[in-house]
């Protein structure tokens, strides 16, 4: 007769399992991942990961869930390590590219995956807002503070869609090795940086650009044509 199983070694055997489906999700696609195959590879019966999980989205749930925790732990000991709001922002952002290149399937999952019925999944939820939360919070600081203009949560968004595309980039084997990334996330920074210090224009005064803009673009009417009958009339006068 089988013995039950301890507490141990269940959670022992689930991590073991979100860990073969991480990598088996990102290397062929969750659609061509099952359940059996995910059993081959434990070297269990098909049937034991159905006593821990409802299905595969289930696993994939749990994985990105843990993942997400993960992330926003380390961007959140990173921003605590230091007061000044402008160097939180770059520990911050050193460690997203650390926890990026040191766990780039977790990565993968996270923000290059969707997951319909999230609601079916309240910690996944949890989890995401928590990352993105730890993702901002410093730039409410920053603005709070008159350091940059704009925005937090619009800025937040800018900056993710620059350091992301960077970091897949990389991780796509798509960037040369000169100049190298160092240079390249570099003068990123200082681009996005200069922009958020600049200030916001002046709303009348980019209404008048607008207009200017619009009346320029605007086709200038053709002249009407004098009719040849008042032309000769004219000449002969």
């Amino acid at each position: 007769m089988a013995r039950n199983l301890t507490q141990e070694e269940i959670d022992a055997f689930k991590a073991r399992l979100c860990a073969v489906a991480e990598r088996r999700f990102v290397e062929g696609g969750v659609a061509s991942v099952s359940m059996r195959q995910l059993a081959e590879e434990l070297g269990c019966s098909p049937m034991t990961p159905y006593r821990y999980f409802k299905d595969k989205d289930d696993i994939l749930a749990t994985v990105r869930t843990a993942a997400f925790d993960r992330f926003a732990a380390a961007l959140e000991a990173a921003g605590a390590s230091v007061a000044e709001p402008r160097e939180r922002a770059r520990a911050v952002g050193e460690a997203y590219l650390a926890f990026a290149f040191a766990e780039p399937n977790a990565y993968r999952l996270m923000f290059d995956m969707t997951q319909p019925d999230d609601d079916r999944y309240p910690d996944l939820e949890r989890a995401g807002s928590r990352a993105r939360r730890t993702m901002s919070a410093h730039l409410e600081t920053m603005a709070q503070r008159g350091l940059i203009h704009g925005d937090p949560q619009v800025l937040s968004y800018v900056i993710w869609a620059s350091i992301h595309g960077l970091v897949m980039l990389r991780l796509a084997g798509k960037l040369p090795g000169d100049p190298d990334f160092r240079v390249i996330h570099a003068e990123m920074l200082r681009l996005l940086a200069a922009g958020m210090r600049a200030p916001m224009p002046d709303a009348s005064l980019e209404a008048g650009h607008e207009a200017d803009r619009k009346a320029v673009s605007e086709p200038v009417p053709p002249a009407t044509p004098t009719p040849i009958r008042q032309q000769r009339k004219r000449s002969s006068q």
